[in-house]
């Protein structure tokens, strides 16, 4: 497993607080891959890379509290989208960088907070978003404390496209054309079958 040598400068955020309409509601976090709930694949990636953990979810709030790490809850009734669980983990952020990914994203690259902080730091950025060669993954992305005030005005004017707001707020976008496939998202039940039976031959 790849080693992050500053792990304490990144806390990660997992997004496990969406409808999952493509899935029939189901959620997707809490979903059996290779007999273990994805966001438990999803942890594995993240622990060697990261100081803290926190998980965004919005219902079976138990059931992810037993993974051992805090589960926030958005601060709006009203679905707000993935910008809202991002703005509640930038409130509870122990580190100087948030690194977010989904919970449905179990082969993300075992070097991703190293890389994004590396870029962002490079280029002087208060956000990256992942790039897998052929489209943006605003899902994975980096973004500096100092962001929330911004994030927390958005999300009061009701503006929440996660994609859009991180370009309109200076995000650069860091290529993995190197591990394209590590951004496969679970969307559907075939989505999962498939990826089950990929990870069964490795």
């Amino acid at each position: 497993m790849y080693a992050f040598n500053n792990s304490m400068q990144v806390s990660a955020l997992i997004l496990a607080g969406g409808r999952s309409s493509r899935m029939n509601g189901a959620d997707k976090g809490l979903l059996k891959l290779l007999d273990k709930p994805m966001i438990e694949h999803v942890i594995n990636r993240l622990k060697p890379q990261v100081g803290q953990i926190l998980i965004s979810a919005n219902r079976h709030l138990e059931a992810y509290q037993q993974f051992g790490y805090e589960v926030l809850v958005d601060d709006y009734d009203d679905y707000r989208g993935p910008l809202a669980g991002m703005a509640r983990g930038l409130s509870r952020c122990e580190s100087e960088h948030l690194l977010t990914v989904p919970c449905d994203g179990p082969l993300l690259p075992p070097d991703l907070a190293q890389r994004m902080l590396d870029y962002a730091l490079q280029e002087n950025a208060q956000a990256v978003l992942a790039f897998d060669g052929r489209y943006r993954q605003p899902t994975y992305n980096l973004m500096h404390k100092d962001l929330l005030p911004a994030l927390s005005h958005s999300l009061e004017n009701n503006e929440h496209k996660l994609g859009k707001w991180l370009m309109d707020n200076g995000a650069v976008s860091l290529n993995f054309a190197d591990q394209k496939t590590a951004f496969l998202n679970v969307n559907t039940s075939d989505d999962l079958d498939l990826l089950s039976q990929q990870l069964g031959q490795i």
